[in-house]
Formats: C-alpha cells, structure tokens, sequence
C-alpha cells in the first residue's frame, strides 16, 4: 500500500480518489479547504480526509510527510504552492495544470528535487502529448502536427451547446491566456480563442479553436524539428463566436470572477458527455508525404461501481496511470518528466489507461 494526497475535492480530485482506492494498493487523503466538498468524498476504508488552507505551508508539510507522492487536482494558481511543498517533503509530485507560467515554474523545482515532477498528466495536456509523441515516431521528417481535443454534453440544449464538465477556473484560463505554437518553424505565442476551424467525424461537425496550454511541453520538445504545431479547443459551433462576445465585447476576460459565478450559475453539469480526441500528424517517410491520424471518443461510464463523465474518466485515469507506471518504476523516478516521455503502448496497457481504449458499451456494461 502506497500512501497519496490528493489535493482538491472537486469532480476530478473525487474520481482520482475513488480509482486509487478501489485497486486495494493505495490509501488516499483527500485535502481540500472546504468541508463541505470533504464530506461528499465516498466512504471508504482506503479514503481519509484533510481540511486544509494550501497557504498554510506548516500544516501542507505534515500533511505531505512521508507519503510516495501528492497528486494536485486544485486550481491552477495553487500549482507552485504544492510543487515547492512537495519538494520540501521529498516526495513525488504529479498534477493536472493546463497552465504554462505554473508548469515553467514546476520545471524548475524539478531541477533540484530528489523525486519525480510529472506535470501536466490529464487529457490535454497529458494524453494528447503521449499519443502526438508517438505518432511523430513513425516519420523520417516531420511537417505538422496539429493536436484537437474537446469534451462535450452529448446531447446540448443551450446557445453555448456546452455544459460544464470540469473546472470553471481551467476553461475561462485556456480562453483567456496566449497560446504556444509553431509556425514555419518558429516558437511563437498565438491568441486564445481564434483560428477557429470546422472539422467532421462520424457524422458530426465541430468547430476548433486556440486554447491555452494544451500543448504541454511539446512546444520545447518538437521545436527545430516541425515546420507546424498547434492545439485547439474542440466545441459544437457556434460557441466560440457567443464565448468571443462575453469576453470581449463584455469585457469579461477582465472579471473572470464575475464570468465563473455566470457560468456556475446559468449552465448546468452534466455526466452525459463525451470526449473527443482527434491527432493528426504528416511527414515525410521514404520519400513520400504520409499523413496518420489518431481519432477517438470516450463516453461518460461506470467506473468502480459509480457513473461517472467522460471528462473524469479520462482526466482521472490519465493521472492515476502516471502515478501507476511511476510507482512500477516503468518511468523515470527523479526531475522533471514529460508526457511525452511514456510510451503509448505502456500507458494503454496500464490499467487506468485501458479506459481509452475501451468501448462505450464495454465499459457502461462494466
């Protein structure tokens, strides 16, 4: 038995508990400064508890001592909070930040730690790096790489055709914040929300368009060795014209606390959603410009005897196969790590990971 922390009690935090717990090898305390959300975590013999202020550097120590890793499923903003802690405890350290400043800053945590900083270990960033990665692999030379991804309500009733399926915080921060991209070769930095784009697959057609932070540490990775690299947002369209409007004409980009009360309040959650991944890669091999593209649905399902959203699922399971593969030693166990250094084929054998490759039907069945 390996003992976690998972800071944060929200919709991911909770899931992440549920998955670790329910293998019967991990206890898990679960931190977070609301009671209330505490109190809504499962009741289980591998499942304690912890309200505490994140600020509080004495009581995060304790908290933090002696334990294999601590996973942060919190706010972004408290990302550096915990990193540093766990550097301090020396103990590993794994999150779900989709944003950039507090990844660069993780990194050079990292570079003194004598454990494991594996930022960034969600859909996207995190799954989509390791299955962009792996595709890159099966070229002599690399054209683009162009990298979409979005979960949404399966059946939309709104003008926004969206629900909120996870953070409010974490969707109004990639809309908001400058996005890494490659151009011609060159690392540049584009705005959110534009370049919108409309794609089909199985019959459905989406719009996509830059967001903030999806791209992980891939930018640093493939820069000097592709011409194109970018990531976006996939929504149902229309949504990014109406988005476009709140922020910008509204002048909510600058209120964001006054536009999270308006979206918590006015769009309602949903378990009914599905997420959509879709990768494609061309290059050169032997001489002929070849394009592969990976493309995949997850739907909201059973897991561990509860139903739960394609965004949990796959968010969670992301995070609980890093900490997996972490503890099997299948993956560097000292400094900095990138998604993109874990095999596909390893993170899909794992048992988290197996979600992704499961079908709809199998895993409602389950």
């Amino acid at each position: 038995m390996k003992d976690i922390v998972v800071i944060g009690a929200g919709k991911i935090g909770s899931t992440i508990a549920r998955m670790l717990a329910h293998t019967g090898e991990y206890r898990v305390c679960v931190a977070d400064r609301s009671a209330e959300q505490l109190a809504q975590i499962e009741k289980h013999d591998a499942i304690s508890t912890a309200v505490i202020d994140i600020a509080d550097r004495k009581a995060l120590a304790g908290l933090l001592a002696g334990k294999f890793a601590v996973l942060s499923a919190a706010p972004f903003h408290l990302t550096v909070a915990i990193a540093e802690a766990a550097a301090e405890a020396e103990i590993h350290y794994l999150d779900l930040t989709e944003d950039v400043e507090s990844t660069r800053q993780v990194k050079t945590i990292a570079a003194q730690a004598k454990t494991a900083f594996i930022p960034q270990c969600g859909l996207a960033p995190g799954f989509i790096s390791i299955v962009a990665n792996d595709l890159t692999r099966h070229f002599d030379t690399l054209e683009s790489v162009r990298m979409r991804v979005g979960a949404l309500p399966q059946y939309p009733s709104n003008a926004l055709n969206y629900n909120l399926t996870w953070s409010t915080d974490g969707v109004i921060n990639e809309y908001i914040e400058s996005c890494e991209a490659i151009v011609e070769g060159s690392l540049i930095e584009v705005p959110a929300m534009e370049e919108r784009e409309e794609f089909s697959l199985d019959g459905v057609t989406y719009e996509a368009f830059n967001t903030s932070g999806g791209l992980g540490t891939l930018c640093e990775t493939l820069k000097g060795k592709v011409r194109t690299l970018n990531y976006k947002t996939i929504r149902y369209p229309g949504h990014a014209a109406i988005f476009k409007a709140l922020l910008n004409d509204l002048g909510l980009r600058h209120r964001r606390e006054v536009l999270k009360d308006i979206l918590e309040n006015a769009l309602p959650t949903t378990t009914q959603d599905v997420v959509v991944i879709f990768v494609t890669v061309s290059g050169y091999r032997d001489g002929r410009l070849i394009q592969e593209t990976y493309a995949n649905k997850v739907y909201s399902g059973v897991v561990a005897g509860r139903m739960q959203s394609g965004i949990q699922i796959t968010t969670a399971g992301s995070i609980c196969a890093v900490l997996d593969l972490l503890a099997e030693g299948k993956i560097p166990t000292k400094g900095f790590v990138r998604q993109e250094d874990i095999a596909l084929d390893t993170f899909l054998a794992n048992r988290f990971g197996r979600y992704y490759a499961q079908k709809h039907e199998e895993r409602a069945a389950s």
